[in-house]
């Protein structure tokens, strides 16, 4: 296929969202003195990213809001150490925020691969993440001058992987259907959505996690270079 745009997912797929979330994670848990309240820095960072990830998923299907998702997962690991305080809540929640936000850190392979793809399409960022965060990630990481469009699910009125939200990625982007590819590394949002779009998909999965639905994307890979055998 003679692609011209390319799609890609930024939290996971490009930006080491996880790292840096980590380390964002122990950074609050001190600055907060967590440990008043939790036996371990590993009991919460468990009961924050069982939570986070839950919340995460219904956000994207649309069950929740934003405004939930920021208290909720924090509130629910406080909770279970007898602290339910939403408002103590939502201050964790935003100093995280700006933490997690002025991290840098790259999945293996980001640059080399976005220099390789730069030089022959016009790429997209496609991201359900927040307008107060990516654009901060982006340009503290480095890449923001990769990208010709940013297009993030705030401004979209819909998130990945809803229909709306890539009726809004088409007409922003300027590209067509035939022309462009989906790269991420969220089945449900990023493969799930493109395919339903009949946009073709790269699926980034590093961990070689089983497919849970019997939907098969265009193309499937471990690591960031290997997409160059592809496009």
């Amino acid at each position: 296929m003679n692609y011209k745009d390319i799609f890609l997912d930024f939290d996971d797929t490009i930006y080491d969202t996880r790292g840096n979330a980590d380390i964002a994670l122990r950074e609050l848990y001190q600055h907060f003195s967590l440990s008043d309240y939790f036996d371990s820095f590993e009991t919460f960072h468990q009961r924050y990213w069982k939570k986070n990830t839950e919340l995460w998923a219904s956000y994207s299907r649309g069950e929740i809001s934003k405004e939930k998702l920021i208290v909720d997962r924090f509130l629910i690991p406080l909770n279970s150490v007898g602290v339910g305080d939403a408002g103590f809540a939502l201050i964790l929640n935003n100093w995280f925020l700006d933490c997690t936000s002025k991290k840098s850190k790259l999945v293996d392979g980001a640059i080399p691969l976005l220099d390789y793809l730069k030089s022959k399409y016009k790429l997209h960022i496609l991201s359900n993440g927040f307008v107060e965060v990516q654009y901060k990630k982006l340009r503290n990481s480095g890449v923001e001058h990769y990208f010709d469009t940013i297009i993030l699910s705030e401004e979209a009125g819909a998130n990945k992987p809803h229909r709306s939200f890539f009726d809004y990625a088409m007409k922003m982007s300027g590209a067509v259907l035939g022309d462009c590819i989906m790269i991420g590394d969220n089945f449900d949002t990023d493969i799930l959505g493109a395919y339903n779009y009949e946009i073709p998909q790269i699926y980034f999965n590093p961990n070689s996690l089983p497919l849970s639905r019997e939907i098969k994307p265009t193309f499937q890979v471990k690591t960031l270079d290997e997409i160059k055998n592809i496009l």
